[in-house]
C-alpha cells in the first residue's frame, strides 16, 4: 500500500471519528439537513402504528428508505423534536437515505397487542397479522406516501429490533431490497437472551422483564412507563439466592408480567417456543441479506449464527453475507472496536465494519453505488487480531479435532486409555459457582472474556489444560461438548467454558489497569450452560437414574479465535453458573415451581475411561 493511499486512509478514519463525535451530542445536523415527520400508519386489521420519518431537504435526487421497527420507543417525540443521530451509525446520515423509525404493535404511542417473538400466522386471510404483515403494510405505505423515495427500502436493527428485520424477509414486499438483521433475538429457550439450553438466564430476564414485560392497556410516552424494580439488597448474588424463580413472580411480579407467567406454563420447549422461531419461514427470501454479530454478545449471540445458517440451507443462491468480530451486544456501532474488557485488537474493528460493511452493503443495493466486500463470511479473529473471508461459514477448510479429557486436569488430542479413570465434584445449590467476580448489583458484559481465575481453585469446578501450544490454532465454529456423567440426584446442569491461558510473560495491553497481572490469565472465549433433564431433547424432560452414566451432548455457539503459540487451551466443567443462571435443585421436577426445601446438594462424577470417556470437539481451521 502506498504511502499517500495510507495517509488518506487515515485522514478519512479522522473525519469519520469526527462526524460521529459531533453527530452524537448535537442534533442539529438532523435539524438543519432532514424533515421530521410524524404519522400513523393502518395496518391490514385497522391497527395504526406510530411511525417517526426524517426525510432528506436535498431534493436532488430520490433517496432510498432505511426502516427500523423497534419496541424500544422512536423517541424523541413530538414533530420538532429531532434525533441527535440517524442510521445505525452517525456517518449513515451524510448519505441521503430517508430514516424510518416505528414503534411496533402494542408498545409505545403504536395501537395494538404486543406479543413477545410473535408468532408466524400460517395462513393468513386478508386481516390476519403478524410481524412480517406490519413490514409489508408499512413498506407499502412508505412507497406509495413519501414524496422523492427512490422505490426501494432496507431495513436493520440490533437485538429485538433485529428479529422484526428477520421478520421482514418473510413474504417480503417488492421494493425490500436490502435487511441486516444485527445480533436478532430468535430463539428464546435455546441460545438467545433469556434461556441457554433449557436453563433460565434468571438475572437478565428478570431485571428487563420487570419493565419491558409489563402490560401496556394504551399508547403511552416513555416518560409515563413503568419503572424498573430496585432490588433491596444491592448483591446480586445473595438476592438470587434469597429468591428462587417461583418467589420472584409472587414478591415482585405477581400476575402483571406475561412473560414470567409463561415460563410456568411453559417450562419445557413446547409449541409456544417453538411457534416463536421464525427461522423455518425463512425461505424464497428475495432480498440481500447482511447479517451481523460479535462473538463476545452476552444476549443474542446464538442468533446472529442461527439466521445465517437458516438463510444459507434454505435459500439457494440468494445474496447472504455474514459479519462477526470481537464484539459485545452492539459493539460494532456504539463502540469503535479497538478494546473489550482487558482484550485489545490492534485496529478500530467496530469502524472497519462501518466503512467495509454496513454502509457499502445498503449503498450497493439501495442506490447502485460502489461494491460489496469480497466475502461471503467476513470474519475479526481475536487472539490474531486479523480479519478473513471465507465463501461460507463455517469454512469448508476446518477439520474437527476431540481434545480429550485427561487424568491430573491435563487435556490431551490423545485417546485416552482404558484405566484412565473419573473425576468428581459436589454441587451445592445454596453455594453456586458465581459467573462474576466481586459483588456485583449488575452484569457486566465483560464476563464473556473475563479472567476465570477466581474460581479455579473451587472444589467445585474442574479444570484440564493442554501442554503449551508449539503452534497458532485456530477455532471456526461451534464447539461440540460431548460428556460422560453421573449424578447422585435426578437433574443436574453442566456448564462447559473454553480457555485460552495467556502466557506468563504475557504483556500488559495499555488500556488494562496496572494491577491486572496478565501472566496466566485465564481468558474465557466461549462458555455455556445445558440443562441436563433435556439431553434426549428439550420437548421432553427425562430424569436421570442416579449413579448411572449419561451422555450430555451439546453445541456451544460458535467460536472465532486464534490460541497462539506459547498459550494454553484449558476448558473448566462445573455445574452452576449463578446468578447468570437460574440454580438447578437437583431435582427432576418442573423447577419453576421449586421452593427452597428442593434444593439439595449432590455429587456429580464426569468419566474419562473407556467408552465413557468424555471430550470437548474443536472446529479447528486448517
Amino acid at each position: 500500500m502506498s504511502i499517500m493511499r495510507k495517509l488518506l486512509i487515515t485522514v478519512l478514519t479522522l473525519l469519520f471519528i469526527v462526524e460521529i463525535t459531533s453527530a452524537q451530542t448535537d442534533s442539529a445536523y438532523v435539524r438543519d439537513n432532514y424533515t421530521k415527520l410524524e404519522q400513523y400508519i393502518s395496518m391490514r386489521d385497522g391497527v395504526k402504528l406510530f411511525t417517526s420519518i426524517y426525510i432528506p431537504k436535498d431534493k436532488s435526487k430520490k433517496h432510498p428508505i432505511l426502516l427500523n421497527r423497534t419496541p424500544y420507543t422512536v423517541a424523541p417525540y413530538g414533530a420538532n423534536e429531532y434525533k441527535k443521530s440517524l442510521g445505525n451509525f452517525p456517518a449513515m446520515m451524510y448519505d441521503g437515505f430517508i430514516f424510518v423509525y416505528q414503534d411496533v404493535r402494542g408498545k409505545w404511542m403504536s395501537e395494538g397487542d404486543f406479543e413477545d417473538l410473535r408468532p408466524q400466522v400460517l395462513h393468513k386471510g386478508k386481516k390476519h397479522i403478524d410481524e412480517s404483515t406490519d413490514a409489508y403494510d408499512t413498506i407499502d405505505w412508505l412507497v406509495k406516501n413519501i414524496k422523492n423515495n427512490n422505490g426501494k427500502v432496507g431495513m436493520y436493527g440490533i437485538s429485538y429490533p433485529g428479529f422484526y428485520a428477520v421478520a421482514g424477509l418473510v413474504d417480503s414486499h417488492p421494493a425490500l431490497k436490502a435487511v441486516s438483521p444485527q445480533a436478532p433475538a430468535i430463539d428464546w429457550y435455546i441460545g438467545d437472551d433469556f434461556h441457554r439450553n433449557g436453563a433460565l438466564f434468571v438475572m437478565d430476564a428478570f431485571r428487563f422483564m420487570s419493565t419491558f414485560g409489563v402490560n401496556r392497556p394504551q399508547p403511552i410516552l416513555p416518560a409515563q412507563g413503568p419503572k424498573g424494580l430496585k432490588q433491596p439488597i444491592k448483591d446480586s448474588y445473595q438476592f438470587y439466592l434469597n429468591n428462587t424463580v417461583r418467589e420472584l413472580k409472587e414478591n415482585y411480579f405477581g400476575d402483571n408480567i406475561r412473560f414470567w407467567n409463561n415460563l410456568f406454563k411453559h417450562p419445557n420447549r413446547d409449541t409456544f417456543w417453538q411457534a416463536r422461531v421464525i427461522l423455518p419461514y425463512l425461505q424464497k427470501v428475495k432480498p440481500a441479506v447482511l447479517v451481523v454479530g460479535g462473538f463476545f454478545d452476552a444476549e443474542d449471540v446464538y442468533g446472529t449464527f442461527a439466521t445465517y445458517k437458516a438463510l444459507k440451507h434454505q435459500n439457494k443462491g440468494m445474496n447472504s453475507f455474514l459479519v462477526a468480530g470481537p464484539w459485545y451486544h452492539g459493539g460494532w456501532v456504539r463502540t469503535e472496536g479497538d478494546t473489550f474488557g482487558d482484550l485489545s485488537f490492534n485496529s478500530k474493528t467496530a469502524l472497519d465494519y462501518q466503512q467495509r460493511f454496513e454502509l457499502p452493503f445498503f449503498k450497493y443495493y439501495l442506490k447502485g453505488e460502489g461494491k460489496m466486500a469480497p466475502g461471503e463470511a467476513n470474519i475479526f479473529f481475536s487472539g490474531s487480531n486479523n480479519w478473513h473471508q471465507f465463501n461460507t461459514w463455517p469454512p469448508q477448510n476446518i477439520h474437527q479435532r476431540k481434545l480429550y479429557l485427561a487424568d491430573n486436569g491435563r487435556l490431551s488430542f490423545d485417546v485416552p486409555s482404558v484405566k484412565e479413570g473419573v473425576d468428581e465434584f459436589i454441587a451445592d445449590p445454596r453455594k453456586p459457582v458465581p459467573f462474576q467476580e466481586g459483588i456485583i448489583e449488575n452484569r457486566k458484559r465483560e464476563y464473556m472474556v473475563a479472567d476465570q481465575r477466581f474460581v479455579a481453585n473451587r472444589p467445585d469446578v474442574l479444570v484440564y489444560q493442554t501442554d503449551i501450544l508449539k503452534e497458532d490454532m485456530t477455532l471456526a465454529g461451534p464447539v461440540l461438548a460431548n460428556l460422560k456423567v453421573s449424578t447422585t440426584g435426578t437433574d443436574a446442569d453442566f456448564v462447559v467454558k473454553l480457555i485460552d491461558v495467556l502466557p506468563e510473560n504475557e504483556p500488559r495491553p495499555s488500556h488494562v489497569a496496572k494491577s491486572t497481572v496478565m501472566g496466566g490469565y485465564q481468558m474465557l472465549i466461549r462458555g455455556d450452560i445445558f440443562r441436563g433433564k433435556y439431553r434426549d431433547g428439550f420437548e421432553y424432560p427425562k430424569a436421570f437414574v442416579p449413579d448411572q452414566v449419561s451422555e450430555v451432548k451439546f453445541e456451544l455457539v460458535d467460536v472465532g479465535h486464534t490460541f497462539k503459540k506459547g498459550h494454553r487451551i484449558m476448558v473448566h466443567i462445573q455445574s452452576s453458573w449463578f446468578p447468570l443462571a437460574d440454580s438447578n435443585p437437583q431435582k427432576f421436577m418442573n423447577i419453576y415451581d421449586a421452593v427452597k426445601e428442593d434444593f439439595k446438594k449432590e455429587t456429580h462424577k464426569l468419566f474419562r475411561e473407556g467408552e465413557h470417556h468424555s471430550y470437548i470437539e474443536l472446529p479447528v481451521l486448517e
